[in-house]
């Protein structure tokens, strides 16, 4: 493989990775504050339709992400109302929702299949597009991306790094005793979700305005929200490898496009499915190390270098929250 056609490869990996790394951060937020939100996958559709449609209405690609974001803090709301005020189960909540805005989403944009309409043009950063090897893997790029590449290390400082973090992530560990702290769990959970449902709405937005301009039915975003899910396990809610998982499955899909190309004789669907299994097998791999863990597996280099995989789940992820004071 030639220097150029990797450089293209990569640069593919970094645009398709944007929308799952933005549900995948967004969802990471929330359930380190203790929430779950199940309703990414229809949200996402939700988002990208009314971002797509917002977008073709206006003419502005802005008022499409603008749409796209609002709707998944709507969704996010929602499922905080159910969970926070009126305790109910998250998990069912979030799988009714999930159905209801992935049929809703079909239903108001079928006038709006496969029409031409507006996407986020690229804007190549001024001096650092001209950089060898990076320029164009990393600043070649539209405006989601270079999003979803500043929000991770922006994300990871303020969970670990500022007093913020600090509340949110007590308040995921143990909301009495956070509460006892002097501050509402309740409230600290809700700006969490409402923040964390407007990076997945932006996601969807992403989807139908950047990665696959248009909107359709199957649309190609469907159960990225499924994805991003299992990729808050697989990065131990942790935001940095989180993200890493949404790189390596965006590249087992691209490498999956070449592959069709190098080996012909192999249907194109099963490089269309493989990168599924392939990250379930994944997550078989980090929760057996974390049963291993737990049964006190002696240490050992690869036992080091895998270590980095797991994490443990916020102690109080998914339980109801009881009222404050």
């Amino acid at each position: 493989m030639t220097d150029l056609p990797l450089t293209m490869l990569l640069a593919g990996v970094v645009a398709g990775a944007a929308p799952i790394v933005l549900a995948a951060l967004g969802e990471t937020l929330s359930e380190k504050a203790g929430l779950i939100n199940l309703s990414l996958d229809g949200t996402i559709l939700l988002a990208a339709m009314t971002a797509f449609v917002a977008a073709l209405a206006s003419g502005s690609v802005a008022a499409g992400f603008l749409a796209g974001g609002l709707v998944g803090t709507a969704v996010a709301l929602v499922v905080g109302l159910f969970a926070i005020a009126w305790r109910q189960s998250q998990v069912a909540v979030g799988f009714v929702l999930t159905l209801m805005t992935r049929d809703l989403a079909y239903f108001v944009g079928n006038p709006y299949s496969n029409q031409p309409g507006p996407s986020a043009p690229p804007l190549p950063l001024p001096w650092l597009s001209e950089l060898p090897g990076l320029g164009p893997v990393l600043f070649r790029h539209s405006a989601p991306v270079y999003l979803s590449l500043a929000l991770i290390p922006l994300l990871w400082f303020a969970l670990f790094h500022t007093r913020w973090g600090l509340r949110l992530r007590a308040v995921g560990e143990n909301p009495a005793a956070a509460f006892a702290r002097g501050f509402y769990p309740s409230r600290v959970q809700l700006v969490c979700l409402a923040l964390g449902g407007l990076m997945v709405g932006l996601a969807g937005a992403a989807f139908s305005l950047a990665a696959k301009p248009g909107w359709g039915r199957p649309q190609g975003c469907e159960g990225t929200g499924w994805i991003a899910l299992a990729l808050v396990i697989f990065g131990g809610w942790h935001p940095v490898r989180a993200a890493a998982g949404a790189y390596l499955f965006a590249f087992l899909q691209v490498i999956g496009i070449h592959l069709q190309q190098w080996l012909p004789a192999v249907p194109s669907q099963v490089f269309q499915v493989a990168p599924f299994p392939l990250m379930i097998f994944t997550l078989l791999l980090v929760n057996l190390l974390q049963r291993k863990r737990a049964g006190g597996m002696s240490d050992s280099p690869l036992r080091r270098a895998l270590r980095l995989l797991t994490g443990d789940p916020p102690a109080a992820l998914g339980r109801p929250l009881q009222r404050d004071g």
